[in-house]
């Protein structure tokens, strides 16, 4: 890997795929180097997670409540909840992914994303932050799964507006 890199986005799920993919950006990816004379502080690793929004994380859209489902008062009692849960996750994602770093004498900065599609997120992430290289995990979803589901590396690598480095399950 060239030593130019100024900014290297590793998307991370809490999967333990993501958490080899950044193991594996920290042990292959080469930053540019801090400046002698203080002017740039050199290369970057963002750590990005996208989060759902506490009605997706639900399972909920308007369409999906039925007659005599919950009231406008229980709900957001109920999405409050959800949301506090789903905080306590990232923070445990974050402070992993982190702990991963720790080792590492690499300028690490994290980015936590609220959106409802992780993918697009991802790829508007990478252009926002202008970033020169994306890594991510791949859970290697069989075809039928990956046909519900999707693929979020997938996605990326078609419509990222960078390279995307893609580790997979065994590295």
């Amino acid at each position: 890997m060239p030593g130019n890199l100024k900014c290297v986005v590793v998307a991370v799920d809490g999967s333990e795929e993501s958490m080899k993919a950044l193991k594996w950006a920290l042990d292959n990816i080469k930053l540019v180097p801090p400046s002698s004379d203080s002017s740039h502080g050199g290369g970057s690793l963002v750590v990005l997670h996208v989060q759902s929004p506490p009605s997706i994380a639900a399972g909920l859209s308007p369409a999906a409540i039925p007659f005599g489902g919950p009231s406008d008062v229980e709900v957001p009692a109920f999405t409050a909840a959800i949301e506090a849960h789903q905080k306590r996750i990232t923070e445990a994602i974050i402070e992993h992914a982190l702990s991963i770093c720790a080792e590492t004498k690499v300028n690490v900065k994290t980015e936590i994303i609220v959106a409802g599609d992780a993918k697009e997120a991802i790829c508007e992430a990478v252009e926002k932050l202008n970033a020169d290289l994306l890594v991510m995990g791949s859970r290697a979803f069989g075809p039928i799964k990956r046909m519900f589901l999707g693929s979020v590396s997938n996605y990326c690598t078609n419509h990222a507006q960078c390279p995307v480095i893609i580790v997979k399950g065994n590295a």
